[in-house]
């Protein structure tokens, strides 16, 4: 390995400590963005989906971590890691990620001024990630009880949302297009809460609840074969949305076991599955 990759490789984990110490969960990311460690299950995929339970590195987000000893264990399994990836929607922080990138034919600044205008809402101070392509990264903190999916381009244009199960490049890490470094005057604060009104729009819009709801029958079976249907870094978005969709129309306590069945099926485990559906149903509630 060059010495430039190496030098690289210990300042990403430097700053990947860093940001563990903050509570923010990490992974070792390759110079592309990706996570440096790969499946252990490629090949095999009679034991896919596996979220780590196998003990083994390679599960992407699902490997991060605030613990400096498995840190270090993850970046010493991956010597040619020269970024980190800090994983949203864990505790402490319940990170959101806004994206405003720099697509052609696109200003994404303007598109979220446009939509704080609208929706009656103000970006608070937080911290600020500057991309190597002249983008940003807007943190943000979510409620505990919320699990904000990932989304590009369902906001607005050139706006992408990264939620549970996403991760975002870590300010210090380097790829092949550059560095990343958070904007001057940001670094020392802490991810500012999620307006209400922004987080609103960041979740599945509610449908309108109807007084007299059809029983399950097809409509339940298709929800749960949307989730069944499921891949790898989907099965709690799907799930969240297929049990909002059941709440709105009056069939989520019915459906409530065909949907956690549904979901271990995908790989999800009991407590997260239970988890993501009590979500749903905290959620819909305020949506009458």
């Amino acid at each position: 390995m060059a010495t430039t990759d190496r030098q690289a490789t210990t300042l990403a984990l430097a700053h990947a400590l860093s940001a563990a110490e903050r509570g923010l969960a990490v992974i070792p990311l390759s110079r592309t963005k990706l996570p440096a460690l790969r499946s252990p299950h490629r090949g095999h995929p009679e034991h896919a989906p596996c979220h780590g339970e196998c003990g083994r590195f390679g599960h992407g987000v699902y490997d991060a971590s605030t613990d400096p000893a498995r840190i270090r264990a993850l970046f010493a399994a991956a010597p040619w890691a020269t970024g980190y990836g800090i994983a949203c929607g864990l505790p402490p922080h319940h990170l959101i990620g806004i994206d405003l990138d720099t697509k052609p034919g696109t200003d994404s600044p303007a598109a979220l001024r446009e939509l704080a205008l609208r929706h009656l809402f103000t970006i608070p101070e937080t911290v600020v990630v500057l991309t190597p392509s002249g983008g940003r990264h807007l943190w943000l903190s979510g409620p505990p009880d919320v699990a904000v999916p990932n989304s590009a381009g369902r906001l607005a244009p050139g706006i992408d949302v990264r939620g549970a199960g996403g991760y975002l490049v870590g300010p210090g890490s380097r790829t092949d297009h550059g560095v990343y470094g958070t904007a001057p005057g940001t670094a020392h604060l802490a991810p500012a809460p999620c307006p209400a009104a922004l987080l609103r729009l960041l979740l599945p819009p509610p449908r309108t609840f109807h007084a007299a709801p059809p029983p399950a029958g097809d409509r339940g079976n298709g929800l749960v074969q949307f989730v069944l249907a499921a891949h790898a870094g989907q099965r709690n978005t799907r799930l969240f949305w297929a049990a909002c969709r059941a709440y709105e129309n009056g069939i989520g306590p019915a459906l409530t076991d065909l949907l956690l069945d549904a979901a271990l099926h995908t790989g999800l485990s009991e407590r997260e599955a239970r988890a993501t559906i009590a979500s749903a149903a905290r959620m819909t509630a305020r949506h009458p």
